[in-house]
């Protein structure tokens, strides 16, 4: 199984902007909500931790990996979204035509950025790549809400317009498991129940 983490609280959250590439680090709330991700997951003896390059999915992953004793390795593959020039802008600010043509055409770009059809290639190649790995053991990956939303797009056979109708938490877990048939499956979406104090 794959349990793909999102990362805990930054600025650019808290204050509703979109946040692809830009390099934010975790609040001090979110370094609290990396704590409780990486208690709960830290039980259950993930063989592997993964994470994205980017600082706020470091600092989640580093948190699991100091409680599980693994090395935290790197994929870019696990990276969020590039939003292009509207990395940083409040969702009105984005003109009302090219929001809706972004939610209704998944190999829409927005511009300087990066298709979400893009997004679902990279997470697919990369479950796909640890497939021996995550079939009967369990492999966490810290990542963002694009990438795990696309990894559930893929474990459904549902195309990237679902995406929207998905609400994502922060410090999140979504499950995802592989039959021997080759067939991926989601297992659970968004449990947040270890972020209650």
């Amino acid at each position: 199984m794959i349990a793909f983490v999102r990362h805990g609280q930054t600025a650019s959250n808290r204050g509703g902007q979109l946040q692809g590439r830009f390099d934010a680090p975790l609040t001090p709330d979110g370094e609290a909500q990396a704590a409780r991700v990486a208690k709960a997951i830290a039980q259950e003896r993930p063989v592997r931790v993964l994470t994205s390059p980017l600082a706020r999915a470091r600092s989640t992953a580093d948190a699991i990996g100091t409680l599980v004793g693994v090395e935290v390795e790197v994929d870019e593959r696990l990276v969020e979204l590039d939003y292009g020039e509207w990395d940083q802008r409040l969702v009105t600010d984005v003109p009302a035509a090219a929001w809706r043509e972004w939610r209704d055409t998944p190999s829409y770009t927005p511009p300087g950025g990066e298709s979400l059809e893009a997004v679902t290639a990279r997470v697919v190649d990369f479950c796909v790549s640890r497939i021996d790995e995550w079939r009967d053991e369990l492999v966490v990956a810290v990542s963002h809400v694009s990438p795990i939303k696309a990894a559930v797009c893929w474990a459904l056979a549902i195309d990237e317009r679902a995406s929207f109708r998905m609400q994502l938490g922060l410090a999140s877990i979504t499950r995802i498991g592989y039959t021997r048939g080759d067939t991926p499956h989601l297992l659970s979406f968004n449990e947040t129940s270890h972020l209650q104090v």
